[in-house]
């Protein structure tokens, strides 16, 4: 832990850390937009798992089967879906006769249900280049054409953006920044890049762009079939092997609604942030102690202050400081996820919405209650 008589100093330097880091995002993450032109457009295959998604299946599917990209094809896989997801995709099927909808086989032992979808749509695509985006994108008919452009330009061998997340409630704007925001203010995403660090590296699995060969020589879905965090796994795992992965700047391509609602996303979460973290029980802690110490407590010692209860060995000048970095860090990142720059005030309110989410993820994995999308799976517990 961090020594008590130095902690407000340690604050005010990982939050200017943390802005350094933030400014070095904004400049250097290039637009998706940016990339238009190629000589040869490459034949690609979009690839949709869908299970129960009858409210944006339509307009996902729509919008990629829309795409002004000269060869393409888009096959969604239908994973036993209960609800009217087969309904909605054979009516597209006879409006866009190119879809191609598949049923999806049982699922094996061993496999999460999204990548065992995956697997499949992998191995009845054509392309020379495999697009995995998901089923509650929405994507402008020119996001096909930059992604493609961007990934020849750069010659990189996969590539992944941010997209727009489409946050519709309070509860939802509460909870879904958060994980933007982390990558936005502590993983330098440009310096990840240049030095090919698999630890640094993240790609987005709302939209995944990967040349052939490499997803076949990494091992595809199949290398990843239990991992809840397959993205960030199969990034991590190109760039071990030496492959090129880039991550964009694509809020303007491609748009995501996450999850619909405050407990939609609080379930959401709860399923993957230890994941992230390698289900690595010391380490996760450390971490939300961390976020804790930068964004609850320096608001917490100004309101002890306030009521007349100094906070020994955290002055009040330094806990505004650091409040002061906290909001500004804040909201750069508001203002890039198109929310209002007002609601970087409420910062230490969705930190402590994210820390209690986390310590649910926790005690999801530890006493077996982690499900997704009705399927219990068994994290592998490290401490």
């Amino acid at each position: 832990m961090i020594w008590i008589g130095e902690q407000s100093r340690f604050v005010i330097v990982f939050l200017f850390i943390n802005l350094l880091i933030a400014l070095w995002n904004t400049w250097g993450t290039p637009r998706l937009e940016r990339y238009r032109s190629l000589s040869r457009w490459p034949f690609v295959s979009i690839l949709v798992p869908a299970r129960n998604e009858e409210d944006v299946i339509d307009a996902c599917v729509r919008s990629l089967l829309e795409q002004d990209y000269p060869s393409f094809e888009v096959l969604v896989l239908d994973d036993h879906s209960t609800d009217r997801t087969p309904e909605i995709l054979q009516r597209l099927k006879e409006e866009y006769p190119r879809l191609q909808v598949l049923q999806g086989a049982p699922l094996p032992l061993g496999w999460l249900g999204k990548h065992w979808a995956c697997h499949q749509l992998a191995q009845h695509a054509r392309g020379e280049l495999l697009l995995f985006t998901d089923a509650d994108t929405y994507h402008r008919p020119n996001a096909l054409r930059h992604a493609v452009a961007a990934l020849e330009t750069l010659q990189v061998d996969v590539l992944s953006v941010f997209p727009h997340q489409e946050m519709l409630t309070w509860g939802e704007r509460l909870t879904i920044p958060f994980i933007s925001f982390g990558i936005y203010a502590f993983l330098p995403v440009a310096l990840a890049y240049r030095l090919r660090w698999p630890s640094l590296t993240v790609i987005i699995g709302q939209f995944m762009l990967f040349r052939r060969r490499v997803y076949d020589a990494i091992g595809g879905y199949e290398a990843v079939r239990n991992d809840v965090i397959d993205d960030v796994s199969l990034g991590r795992r190109a760039v071990s092997q030496g492959y090129h992965v880039r991550l964009l700047d694509g809020r303007r391509s491609v748009t995501c609604r996450m999850y619909s609602g405050f407990w939609d996303a609080v379930d959401g979460f709860s399923k993957n942030v230890f994941a992230f973290f390698g289900y690595h029980v010391l380490l996760y802690l450390l971490a939300w102690y961390l976020i804790a110490l930068l964004f609850i407590w320096p608001p917490l010692v100004v309101l002890g202050y306030a009521l007349g209860n100094p906070v020994a060995h955290f002055p009040l000048s330094h806990a505004l400081l650091a409040m002061a970095e906290g909001l500004i860090l804040w909201g750069m990142a508001y203002q890039r996820f198109r929310l209002p720059f007002w609601m970087a005030a409420l910062y230490p309110l969705n930190t402590l919405v994210f820390v209690l989410i986390g310590l649910r993820s926790l005690v999801w994995s530890l006493t077996g209650h982690a499900v997704w999308k009705d399927r219990a799976f068994v994290p592998p517990l490290r401490w």
